[in-house]
């Protein structure tokens, strides 16, 4: 599965009825979820985070920007921070299996269609920059909106890589890339002169000799009365969270002032606190395996088919063929077996527990994980079918791509078929001895035969849609069909 995170900023801070507005797109596309909202009024900006598949995420991001642009007006925009875009900056970051290449096509994917659509000139910039000097954001975003109004026009290398050499007159320019994770990260100081937060960006940050990977500046903080260092830390490997800050307090002493607070804008990686934690409690051979909720995460993914409900569902709604009906009804029927554990673990006695009944709850729970394998199996058994598919048509003479074509719908066939084998087995075996289960159980026990049923349904409509390819390939189905047939009648 490719996941990115996408980060897009909007330049607005302020008013919560339109960041909700602004966010509602992208709640409303199956497959994206809106992971974190940052709202501050003094740089007037939001910052989103979302992860999700490629065309799913597209959709919700430019949902998002269409309701920006005719929610801000830059001409009347004022804030701390710099910004040159109602939707200022909207990045891509690969997660997982994803690469950066992947992130750079969905880059140019966005800003050819954000250009087309809404008007709005593109700037690629990060790993999707054309132009090495627009690698930098600073450079692509240099005057802001007010100074990049007439350069657009006049300056032939401020021309944008979509759309026409002009400003949209309300919501600008945006700039639309492709990067690892980045760290946003404020602190700030005991003062409120912000001449001081300046000086120590400047002393902090990489392009005038400062850190590594660390972009820095200086803002007052009205709000608070306070001045602060923001700081974008694009490579925490080189410069982790610790040394930034530790920086920063050791310029502020240089003035006086000390360090009130820091703050982290929007997500970070856990791998980056844990580096502060090792610095500041000298931890020097701390195994990170031996954090608890790591030894769980890496127990839990030793179980084939682990995945989250929450993120199963999210795949499941996704506008892409897998994971699908079949999937779908295993995954029912492991939730089905599971209630029925449950059922049963309530019903045996400890002191003197029933042999049957302990038998059964033996098979359920063999029921459960092989039907969480069955889902797995389900989605890469239709992807063998679209690839025998390609090669069939793409080698109509040849009777090895026919084989292999009838061979992989046979499997798509076989996975939905033992799906709903184990349903109905698995809930006559229930049945039997649902009598002798707890009353005060009775609606579990309900639940769990109800979702045998579904699963089974459901998989074997899966099957009847593969036989029907079985047939136009030339191929006898009696044994599947006769197999089908006992099934329904069992339900």
């Amino acid at each position: 599965m490719t996941q990115f995170e996408c980060v897009p900023n909007f330049s607005e801070g302020r008013d919560a009825e339109k960041i909700e507005r602004i966010v509602e797109p992208a709640r409303q596309v199956p497959g994206v979820t809106v992971l974190d909202v940052e709202r501050n009024a003094d740089h007037n900006r939001c910052v989103v985070s979302l992860v999700g598949e490629g065309d799913a995420l597209l959709d919700a991001v430019f949902g998002m920007m269409k309701v920006a642009t005719a929610l801000i007006d830059l001409t009347v925009h004022r804030g701390e921070h710099p910004r040159m875009g109602a939707t200022d900056v909207v990045p891509f970051v690969p997660l997982g299996s994803s690469t950066m290449p992947d992130a750079v096509k969905l880059a140019e994917r966005l800003g050819a269609r954000v250009s087309k659509e809404l008007g709005i000139p593109v700037y690629l910039y990060a790993a999707a920059a054309r132009r090495p000097e627009r690698a930098d954001l600073a450079k692509v975003r240099e005057g802001q909106f007010e100074g990049l109004r007439d350069a657009i026009q006049t300056d032939a290398a401020r021309a944008p890589d979509f759309g026409e050499p002009r400003l949209h007159p309300t919501a600008g320019a945006v700039a639309i890339g492709a990067r690892p994770v980045l760290i946003a990260y404020n602190v700030y100081l005991t003062t409120p002169d912000v001449a001081v937060a300046k000086r120590i960006a400047k002393a902090v940050r990489a392009r005038d000799g400062g850190l590594p990977e660390v972009k820095a500046l200086g803002f007052e903080i009205r709000e608070r009365n306070r001045a602060q260092v923001s700081m974008n830390l694009t490579d925490y490997h080189v410069t982790p969270v610790h040394r930034a800050f530790e920086a920063v307090r050791r310029e502020a002493q240089r003035y006086g002032v000390g360090v009130e607070e820091s703050e982290i804008v929007g997500l970070v990686p856990e791998d980056a606190l844990f580096d502060a934690a090792e610095y500041y409690l000298q931890l020097h051979s701390f195994d990170r395996s031996a954090v608890l909720e790591r030894k769980v995460r890496a127990a839990e993914n030793t179980v084939p088919g682990h995945e989250s409900i929450a993120s199963f569902a999210s795949r499941l709604a996704a506008r892409t063929p897998t994971p699908g009906g079949g999937s779908a009804a295993a995954v029912v029927g492991g939730l089905a077996a599971a209630l029925g554990e449950m059922v049963l673990a309530y019903s045996i006695d400890p002191a003197n527990p029933a042999e049957d009944l302990v038998a059964v709850r033996s098979v359920l729970t063999e029921g459960r994980r092989r039907f969480l394998e069955l889902a797995d199996e389900d989605s890469r058994s239709y992807d063998a079918v679209r690839s025998a598919k390609k090669a069939r048509k793409e080698r109509p003479g040849d009777p090895a791509a026919q084989e292999a074509y009838v061979r992989a719908v046979k499997g798509a066939a076989e996975v939905p078929l033992e799906t709903a084998t184990r349903s109905v087995e698995l809930a006559s075996r229930l049945r039997a001895v649902g009598s002798r289960t707890r009353a005060a159980l009775g609606s579990d026990l309900v639940t769990s035969l109800a979702l045998f049923h579904a699963a089974a349904e459901g998989a074997l409509a899966n099957v009847s849609i593969n036989l029907e390819d079985l047939k136009a390939a030339g191929q006898p189905t009696d044994e599947y069909e006769a197999t089908v047939t006992r099934l329904r009648s069992a339900l």
